[in-house]
């Protein structure tokens, strides 16, 4: 009777979802061993009460994907293009706000008004651009396509959401930037022209950060100060960015092999963000090289779930929207456990699944959600043949 009730909500792929909850499941113990560095940030609540607030945030999760899978993958196009002025809007609200709410920039950050809830509206603009990307290529595919004609539908849209995320949130810019290039490649564009958009991004990019380190006041509140420092100090043994990879790196090699055991972590008191940007180096802590490479296992079947599904879907566009939301979750992985062990600067990426937070949570469940909408739709060869059939036969119907 269970098995019955869970398959009313579980559709599409059976594998995918059971690696959501394997993630969900585990997310509890790295994010209960940092809660008590959380209450001392933070400066209210407990554990147990963070403990609460970070299984809400996972309902929510699991009510997002168990709605988004019911529905049909080729809405979400349309969605897309009614969502990017709305997420025009909101990052330009975020960006002239303010300069703080309780502490963080609120340049990255929206409360809701009559709320203390704040979501990070460029993880949502990230992925809606995504998706719209991908409604675009599929309908230019297979026709003759210039700058001049792609301009404003394709590229003005990418770079003003990619323009309004980078003063506040670099780290989230280039990686939406390296996303879209490869979104682009991916779906057949022109590679001359994406050299020319690759070129002209990286030039805008380089002026921005010239301006704003040699004439600040055109650019007030930017945090390129910020990334000049964390690029400085990634390979330096000073500063607070290198305090945190130290730290970071006590914590993974007191780990060892095995790990010294479930909330027996020590820098969870002294690392900074150990329950968001640095909960890798608290499970390789606690869990050993052994427990984060299952974690990392993990993460790479999703990841060949995700070519699964965007190789067996029978549309181009479904391919392309599976990568569009699917690729970006496994690279943020890659990128929060690259920062862990000292291989890229302080980005601020969470871990996928297992951070504690709402908006990199969700977004990630709205990303799995599409996934496995799409993975609902895969069609055997058979039933392929059988619908090609019946529309050939449809069209000779009205020809007679």
């Amino acid at each position: 009777m269970n098995l019955g009730f869970l398959k009313n909500y579980i559709k599409g792929d059976k594998y995918l979802w059971a690696f959501i909850v394997i993630l969900a499941i585990f997310s509890f113990l790295p994010v209960y061993s940092a809660s008590s560095n959380l209450v001392y940030t933070v400066g209210s609540g407990s554990v147990f009460s963070h403990m609460g607030k970070h299984a809400a945030f996972l309902i929510v999760g699991l009510i997002i994907i168990i709605g988004l899978q019911r529905v049909d993958y080729k809405y979400f196009g349309g969605l897309a293009l009614l969502g990017l002025p709305i997420v025009f809007i909101l990052l330009v609200v975020t960006l002239v706000q303010g300069t703080t709410i309780e502490g963080a920039n609120a340049a990255r950050w929206l409360k809701l008004p009559g709320t203390s809830i704040t979501i990070q509206t460029s993880t949502f603009a990230s992925m809606v651009l995504l998706v719209y990307i991908a409604r675009y290529l599929t309908k230019i595919r297979d026709k003759e396509v210039t700058f001049v004609q792609s301009f404003f539908p394709l590229f003005f849209p990418m770079f003003v959401v990619i323009g309004l995320i980078f003063p506040a949130n670099g780290s989230t810019a280039v990686i939406l930037f390296a996303m879209c290039m490869t979104l682009l490649f991916i779906g057949g564009f022109p590679w001359k022209i994406l050299a020319g958009i690759f070129g002209f991004g990286v030039i805008a990019g380089g002026i921005f950060i010239f301006v704003a380190l040699n004439y600040g006041d055109l650019i007030p509140n930017s945090r390129v100060h910020t990334w000049k420092s964390r690029i400085e100090n990634f390979s330096k043994d000073d500063g607070i960015e290198s305090y945190q990879v130290h730290h970071a790196k006590a914590a993974i090699n007191r780990g060892g092999i095995s790990g010294v055991g479930p909330g027996k972590s020590v820098f969870k008191q002294t690392l900074p963000q150990s329950s968001s940007d640095f909960i890798f180096a608290i499970i390789v802590e606690e869990y050993g090289i052994a427990g984060a490479t299952v974690l990392i296992f993990v993460f790479v079947l999703i990841l060949l779930r995700i070519m699964v599904v965007a190789t067996k879907i029978h549309t181009f566009f479904g391919t392309l929207l599976v990568f569009a939301v699917g690729v970006p979750v496994i690279f943020q992985a890659m990128v929060n456990m690259g920062v862990a062990v000292n291989l890229f600067p302080v980005t601020g990426q969470p871990l996928p699944m297992i951070s504690y937070g709402g908006t990199s949570l969700w977004v990630t469940c709205i990303a799995l959600g599409i996934i496995l909408s799409v993975s609902r739709a895969i069609k055997s060869p058979e039933e392929i043949q059988l619908e090609e059939k019946r529309n050939t036969d449809a069209v000779i119907q009205d020809i007679a």
